[in-house]
């Protein structure tokens, strides 16, 4: 199963993507969890500690590798450099693992603008593609509010797109921006899932404004979770309630995979 989570920044993604990951180790899945937001949090949510998330080198920041697989070097100009670099090796020799996730930071491009061709672009583009396209593994990936990662070949490799919601305008007009463009590129399992929610009036919001979406879940607000947060804690500490919601969406995307 390949998920791809998007949304709006502070929706809540990065909570959704670590909790997936985390229950599908749990059943003995080999999990790669990939953070491909510029505000990486993925590592956070899956609860790695400080000096572990320290260490973790995103790969559009590994110069070294960089220059190896693609043959130019990094932030300078008017290169050559190979438009397919080998990248089959580096989920296993980069990734760091915790709880039974293989967690690979891509990192953001800092020069060029979105979707420059410069070596770093290039080759997190080729990762995604091997990423999604020829592993095995059960994979999640964590992504920014858009489809930037994701070419039309590389779309056809993932089984669903969630888009993550909160109840506020802002977060739903953002929400319809994503499945547009995830349409564009041929996504064609799209859901939503309803975070932060409080009331029956703020999940009935979501529902209203997104009338045509399929519904995944709801994720209760929890003061549980943001605890869980502020301490350090892998988003599977977070209460009972939130937990019981992640594992019944899990269900119901295994339901639909089978």
């Amino acid at each position: 199963m390949k998920l791809a989570i998007s949304g709006k920044g502070g929706v809540g993604k990065s909570t959704l993507a670590a909790a997936l990951a985390l229950l599908m180790a749990k059943r003995g899945r080999n999990v790669l969890a990939i953070d491909a937001d510029a505000d990486a949090n993925l590592a956070s949510a899956l609860g790695l500690s400080a000096e572990e998330q320290a260490a973790i080198i995103p790969i559009s920041e590994q110069a070294a590798l960089v220059e190896e697989r693609t043959g130019a070097k990094v932030k300078q100009y008017g290169q050559m450099f190979k438009l397919n670099p080998r990248v089959d090796d580096i989920a296993e020799g980069y990734a760091t693992k915790h709880q039974g996730v293989s967690l690979i930071v891509l990192g953001a491009v800092e020069q060029g603008g979105s979707g420059c061709a410069c070596p770093e672009s290039v080759l997190l583009r080729a990762l995604v593609t091997d990423l999604v396209l020829y592993k095995d593994d059960a994979l999640v990936m964590d992504m920014e509010a858009g489809v930037e990662h994701l070419g039309r070949a590389t779309a056809q490799g993932v089984d669903t797109m969630i888009v993550v919601v909160e109840p506020g305008q802002r977060s739903i007009d953002c929400a319809k921006r994503v499945f547009r463009m995830a349409e564009q590129v041929g996504i064609q399992d799209l859901r939503i899932v309803a975070n932060k929610v409080m009331s029956d009036d703020d999940e009935q919001f979501i529902r209203k404004a997104l009338p045509d979406c399929q519904f995944l879940g709801v994720i209760p607000f929890s003061e549980t979770l943001r605890q869980a947060d502020r301490h350090g804690l892998s988003v599977l500490e977070g209460g009972s309630e939130v937990v019981q919601a992640f594992e019944h969406m899990l269900h119901e995307l295994e339901q639909g995979t089978l």
